[in-house]
């Protein structure tokens, strides 16, 4: 009998071109991270994902237009929003509702040609990211904001959330954010994903399932739970304290350690970073040395070092975006990720089928109701 692993920890579930963590380094399609969050653009890395190569300016230019003349909805969707556009239903509930919805709207959701489903992903990759920011608008009673063709995918996700043009420093932060997020090999939604498409089910199906998934705290849900527990700390002098409190109260600090990098995140510095940037621009320092101090903490008490959800945080904080909007943020980067899984399971499909052991009670009889 097989061993089982308890969340199919170490398990080899299949074979990727897309992404790779080794000796405690991430890379896409071969290129370090390191490489790509210094000098990419998102578009890049949303080809390089689905392409395995980076595109040469007449392929970018092509998804670039592609992207954009994509992202404005139907206006049914807007419709949809005003139905339940309240502060009572989380972002990530609204996007795993408007994601399967937006099938609705593509007639030939159902084919499954290659070509097809590549056209597909571009709208979804492109709407995506409107149904976030449209969703945000509406609950607080605004109209959409309509895409820029001067801008890029990440200054057109703050200008259609914010209905400004965004500053320099922010679009560098926001676009190494979605480079960041992008993929991270075969994680839950990744997973999930891929698991959906492999019953040969539609490219919908399988991103509206990697919605449910990243939804959870114990995977996209962090960077939200972080930001709340800098609000609940306050100020820099308060940050002792309040470890102090959850380390006696064995209460779980979100930000930290990570289940494959054991000698840190690597995609944390250029958050770090960009967060010292922004929270400086932006006149909120304060939050900045908060998270030094946390993490200062973190590794000299318990030996963990700060993931990439820790500072992005502040970095989101500090472009004025609503709290429950950071794993919905998560999802509009991450889905160029979740495509690449799946357009891959396509090509080299198997249904996913593992095995569980069973530990119940064995050899019973049925017994009459009147006898229960």
């Amino acid at each position: 009998m097989a061993e089982l692993k308890r969340g199919l920890e170490g398990v080899i579930a299949a074979e990727t071109k897309i992404s790779s963590i080794i000796d405690n380094q991430l890379t896409y399609a071969g290129y370090d991270i390191d490489d790509l969050a210094e000098n990419a653009q998102f578009e890049e890395i949303i080809y390089l994902l689905w392409n395995y190569e980076l595109p040469n300016k007449e392929q970018l230019e092509s998804l670039k237009d592609k992207l954009y003349e994509h992202m404005t909805l139907n206006p049914r969707m807007y419709e949809h929003f005003e139905e339940y556009a309240t502060d009572k239903v989380h972002p990530m509930t609204a996007l795993r509702t408007s994601v399967s919805y937006l099938a609705h709207f593509d007639p030939g959701a159902d084919e499954d040609d290659m070509d097809s489903t590549l056209e597909r992903a571009i709208r979804i990759q492109a709407k995506i990211a409107s149904l976030v920011t449209a969703f945000a608008r509406v609950r607080e009673g605004k109209a959409p904001v309509k895409p820029d063709r001067s801008l890029n995918y990440a200054a057109n996700f703050l200008y259609m959330l914010r209905g400004e043009k965004p500053t320099d420093v922010e679009v560098e932060g926001f676009n190494k954010a979605l480079i960041l997020h992008a993929d991270h090999e075969l994680n839950a939604s990744a997973f999930t994903a891929r698991c959906a498409v492999s019953s040969l089910s539609d490219i919908y199906s399988g991103i509206t399932a990697a919605v449910g998934s990243l939804k959870g705290p114990l995977h996209g849900g962090a960077n939200e739970r972080v930001m709340r527990m800098l609000t609940e700390i306050g100020e820099e002098s308060k940050v002792e304290a309040y470890l102090e409190e959850k380390f006696n109260n064995k209460d779980k600090i979100m930000g930290f350690g990570h289940r494959v990098y054991k000698n840190g995140d690597p995609r944390a510095k250029y958050l770090k970073d960009m967060s010292r940037k922004i929270t400086d621009e932006t006149g909120q320092k304060e939050l900045f040395e908060i998270s030094i101090k946390i993490a200062d903490i973190m590794e000299k008490e318990k030996g963990l070092l700060p993931n990439v959800d820790f500072y992005s945080a502040t970095v989101y904080h500090s472009m004025g975006i609503e709290h429950d909007l950071f794993t919905p943020i998560f999802a509009v980067s991450r889905s160029a990720g979740w495509i690449a899984h799946i357009l891959e399971q396509y090509r080299d499909n198997r249904i996913m089928r593992p095995r569980a052991t069973y530990i119940g009670q064995k050899d019973r009889k049925y017994v009459a109701i009147e006898e229960r």
